[in-house]
């Protein structure tokens, strides 16, 4: 079995979280983080790639694997439309001596932590509060004000969740966010979680 270990990021969306795991996988070659690819049942959009954006399967594939207990975790996000992380595909990084990072939603983190146990450090991306989180959205102009309402409320009910994580990370500040993820990773691979200090207040 493979020594390698699995890091679990989840947040609630406009949180930084991607930024965070993008940073730490293209600043900090040393820590050999592989990105889980998350399997979908919906079609490809624009230029993704089957193997590098999403594993494309047809709704009908995803239910037999769910069947064969092939996921780590799923969900299916509305009728039909199913996405979730392939035990296989995880297992194949940590036979090749990578660490698995994974960027998921916090019920598929919880799900994936309970999996494997002490092998996987959880880290909550936590926004300061909910209305800095208001302040970003707006801030993007990507969304309609009801559509941020919604993921406001969603954000609320995430947040919830966080107690449940091995360490919460607030991110008032993106750089100060990032050292800390850089701090904790790298305590969690070289002594593993018994070593692991408290969370600072």
């Amino acid at each position: 079995m493979s020594n390698r270990k699995l890091l679990i990021v989840s947040a609630p969306s406009g949180s930084g979280k991607s930024t965070i795991v993008n940073f730490l996988m293209t600043e900090h070659p040393e820590f050999k983080l592989a990105f889980s690819v998350s399997a979908t049942s919906r079609p490809p959009r624009g230029k993704e790639q089957d193997g590098v954006d999403y594993y494309f399967l047809s709704a009908e594939e995803f239910r037999r694997h769910i069947e064969a207990d092939d996921f780590l975790e799923y969900e299916e996000v509305y009728k039909g439309r199913f996405y979730g992380t392939l035990k296989s595909q995880v297992e194949k990084k940590l036979a090749a001596g990578m660490n698995v990072v994974f960027d998921v939603d916090v019920k598929g983190g919880i799900n994936i932590k309970r999996y494997y146990g002490d092998r996987a450090l959880s880290v909550f991306i936590q926004p300061p509060s909910i209305e800095a989180l208001r302040e970003r959205l707006i801030a993007r102009n990507t969304d309609e004000m009801g559509q941020i309402e919604q993921r406001l409320a969603k954000a609320a009910y995430e947040m919830s969740f966080a107690p449940q994580f091995d360490r919460i990370i607030v991110n008032d500040d993106l750089d100060v966010a990032k050292q800390e993820a850089v701090d904790i990773l790298r305590a969690f691979l070289q002594d593993g979680p018994t070593t692991l200090g408290e969370q600072d207040s």
